[in-house]
């Protein structure tokens, strides 16, 4: 699970990044102590949204444990499917009108939306839930910072590459998981 974990943290992340991306590319005088709290906001976000999604997880898993790896199908394949369509729209600019704390706490939430519904998926496969959101959150936290430093640098070209290699990521991980379960691959 271990691999896996790392792959889901990196795709959950490529939201968080992409907006790093747009931020390294509209503030590029942006200090490092100001990019680590970007990151951090980002990080703690993707970290703590699993851990509610997981306890209203476990709170329904023993009723739907006979079909909870296509409840994992659906779900990151919908998500993997939301941040293809994103990635499409081509919005970012306009999510980044300014660096204030409440602008990147509401980032940071609409980021992780889809880390919440993940945290879901968590409870039915029993995953370690504070070893997942803790390296969802570290792994949200680096690629954020290194995003932000590609964004001075290439602009946004990369941003909705980033949400694309994101989607994809997911609804293979959703494949994967439903063809376990199924014993199509073991």
């Amino acid at each position: 699970m271990s691999e896996t974990l790392l792959i889901l943290a990196i795709a959950l992340a490529m939201d968080s990044v992409a907006v790093s991306i747009a931020i390294g590319s509209k503030y590029r005088d942006l200090l490092l102590w100001r990019t680590l709290f970007v990151a951090g906001v980002f990080g703690f976000f993707q970290g703590v949204m699993p851990i509610a999604g997981y306890f209203i997880g476990i709170s329904f898993a023993d009723y739907v444990q006979a079909y909870d790896h296509w409840i994992a199908f659906v779900l990151l394949v919908g998500l993997g499917g939301k941040m293809l369509y994103e990635a499409y729209q081509n919005e970012f600019d306009e999510e980044v009108t300014d660096l204030s704390n409440k602008t990147l706490i509401t980032l940071g939430i609409a980021t992780s939306i889809d880390a919440m519904a993940i945290g879901v998926t968590f409870a039915f496969l029993q995953t370690d839930i504070f070893t997942a959101s803790s390296i969802i959150a570290l792994v949200t936290f680096v690629l954020c910072i290194a995003a932000v430093y590609v964004g001075k640098k290439l602009g946004s070209l990369l941003e909705s590459k980033a949400e694309m290699l994101g989607g994809i990521i997911l609804i293979g991980l959703g494949c994967k998981i439903l063809a376990e379960h199924t014993g199509l691959i073991g």
